[in-house]
Parts: structure tokens; C-alpha cells; sequence
């Protein structure tokens, strides 16, 4: 992975002006005492906030696939295709010709629910039902008798025995809309274990962070995304993995997901290799001239020739960070607002 800046303008801090170059000498009061050249254009000093601007490859895809596994016993007898892109409540497998159901939650489904069974795996799987467009009982956390009723109708529609209770032999529970990635088994192999992988349904773009550069990758953290036709999309960082890989003799990295936001988002593009964008350090509340406005002094630092009424004089600064082409500027009698000129 690459990391490009916006600080290439460093450079310019030495490409100066012609004019007068020569006779810039600072005086012990922080000014110079020979007379600047004429003024030609020039700007402002600005108070802002300097933001460096992070430049990383990623690659848009559909995220790292996750296994499926089933604990049904018997044979598979049906699978979906890959790619396909699939909900709650559809049949993901079928063992034995019997469907395995997709549910959608954070919580497995690791215990079977019965009348009397209590917890938020209730509660997710009853909003899960109700979703499904069954009502006649409360969503809350209790598994209650109406909730048994409710799942037996919907054993029936399924063509599965009415026992009014829900097992991992047929429901399977994701996060939220899947798209299948890689089938791992094949019709007649047996049916428990892993049965496949799946991914978002959406694109996504996946960055591996170095480790000890990846502050910036925080969930809800804003960047923007540039396409290869040169579209940029905003995207918003949605995972941060808790911990960093990497091969042997390799840098560690840290993989970090990115969702694409906004009303055109990739368009049709599903894979790709991208360019994201974050803000890297920040110094807020500083005041800002243009890069080229600076000027080497003689005996070394930097200066900038401030304009009053009509005539110059030089003034030394101190110089910070360097972002989005302006230079952080600070200095005795520096001000807001105050113009200087910008050497030919």
C-alpha cells in the first residue's frame, strides 16, 4: 500500500522570487532593513483550521467473506447460485429437501427457543417474526405460547413439521441482507458444517492501515473515495478489525472497512481498485499564508512581505505544518486579515 500527501509543496519554500532575494537580512528587531521590491500580487493571511490530507490505495469489493455453517443432519439437496443476493426469510439451503431460513439479528441462534424461553435472543428473533409479517403475540423477550402459535403457521407455509419450536436445523441467522460468495459444498454432500461463504450485499472499500499509522481509522470517520474514472464519492469508515495482520517480514496492517455514502454512491462499479482520502493531523484555529508566499531569509528561516498602505516591509515568522498548499505562520505582530505579497 502506498501513502501519498498533500506536502509536496515543501518544495516551493525555496523557489523564490528574483527580485531584491539578495538583500533580505534580518535586523535584531525581527525585520529587514533593506527596502523590499515592489509589490506585484498579493494574499491574505488567513486563521483557519490546517488539515493534512491522506492519500491510501484501497480496493472496492464486497468486504472479507464470512462461513456459514449449518448443524442440520441429512443430505443438501438444494443450493442457491453464487452472487445471488438474498433476505430474511429465504431459504438459503435445503437439507433433505427441508429449507434452512435466513433470520437477521447479532445474536446466533444458539439454543432452541421454546414456550418459557426468556433473553434478547427472543426479542430478536420475535422482531424477526413479525417482519415476516406474522403478528398475534407480544415482541418482547419472552418466547410465549402466542409466539409458538405464530411460528407453527409459519412451519407450515415452510412445509416443516408445526413444532412450534425454532432450532439452528432450520434458521440461520445473519446480519443483515447477504450475497452468497462461494458455495463450499455441492448437492448430495452432507449437510452440517460449513455450506458456504456470503458478504454484504453492497459494495465496500477495504484499506489495510499500517498499524502504527491507522489513528485515523475510527468507525463513523468521514473520507472520500476516488473511482478510476476519476468520480470521487464520500464513504464513511464502518469496521475497524481489533487487530493488526500481517506475513512474516511484513508490516503489520490493520484492516479497516469503508462503505461508499451518497445518493450515486460506485454506480455500477463493484470491484475495483480506489483511492481513499482521510484527514491526518490537524492543527485548528492557526493562521495560514499560501506556500509560495514565504520567502528564505539570508540567515536562514522564513519571512513574509507584509503590505500597509501602499509600501512593504519583511517580517519574520515561524513556520508549521503545510497542508492543502498554505503554510501554519505565527509570529510576533502577525495578524489576521494582514496582506503579503506573493514573490513573481
Amino acid at each position: 500500500m502506498t501513502r501519498r500527501t498533500a506536502l509536496v509543496l515543501v518544495v516551493a519554500l525555496v523557489t523564490l522570487g528574483a527580485a531584491g532575494t539578495a538583500a533580505v537580512i534580518l535586523s535584531n528587531r525581527k525585520e529587514v532593513a533593506a527596502a523590499p521590491p515592489a509589490v506585484g500580487a498579493t494574499s491574505t493571511v488567513r486563521r483557519q483550521t490546517l488539515a493534512e490530507r491522506v492519500t491510501v490505495d484501497g480496493k472496492l469489493g464486497y468486504g472479507e467473506p464470512v462461513p456459514m455453517k449449518s448443524t442440520a443432519g441429512g443430505t443438501v439437496t438444494w443450493l442457491p447460485k453464487e452472487n445471488r443476493t438474498m433476505t430474511r426469510g429465504d431459504t438459503v439451503v435445503r437439507i433433505d429437501n427441508r429449507p434452512v431460513v435466513l433470520l437477521n439479528g447479532v445474536l446466533p441462534l444458539y439454543r432452541p427457543l421454546t414456550p418459557g424461553t426468556e433473553g434478547p435472543d427472543v426479542l430478536q428473533f420475535e422482531r424477526d417474526l413479525r417482519a415476516l409479517g406474522y403478528d398475534g403475540f407480544t415482541v418482547n423477550d419472552e418466547y410465549s405460547s402466542a409466539t409458538a402459535r405464530a411460528v407453527r403457521r409459519w412451519q407450515k407455509r415452510l412445509a416443516l413439521p408445526q413444532t412450534g419450536t425454532v432450532t439452528t436445523s432450520w434458521a440461520v441467522v445473519v446480519p443483515a441482507t447477504i450475497r452468497i460468495a462461494e458455495l463450499k459444498v455441492r448437492i448430495g454432500d452432507p449437510g452440517s458444517g460449513e455450506i458456504l461463504t456470503y458478504t454484504g450485499a453492497g459494495s465496500v472499500v477495504t484499506v489495510n492501515a499500517p498499524a502504527d499509522d491507522a489513528a485515523w481509522a475510527k468507525p463513523g470517520a468521514q473520507v472520500s473515495v476516488a473511482l478510476p474514472d476519476g468520480k470521487k464519492v464520500p464513504g464513511t469508515v464502518t469496521h475497524v478489525a481489533a487487530k493488526a495482520t500481517g506475513e512474516e517480514g511484513e508490516d503489520p496492517t490493520v484492516p479497516v472497512t469503508i462503505s461508499p455514502t451518497g445518493r450515486q454512491g460506485t454506480g455500477d462499479l463493484r470491484e475495483s481498485p480506489v483511492e481513499v482520502t482521510y484527514t491526518g493531523r490537524q492543527r485548528k484555529n492557526v493562521l495560514t499564508v499560501p506556500v509560495a508566499a514565504l520567502l528564505a531569509l539570508a540567515d536562514g528561516g522564513y519571512g513574509l512581505q507584509v503590505v500597509e498602505g501602499g509600501t512593504s516591509r519583511y517580517l519574520a515568522v515561524r513556520v508549521g505544518m503545510f497542508a492543502e498548499g498554505r503554510a501554519e505562520v505565527s509570529g510576533a505582530g502577525l495578524t489576521d486579515g494582514m496582506i503579503v505579497g506573493m514573490p513573481a
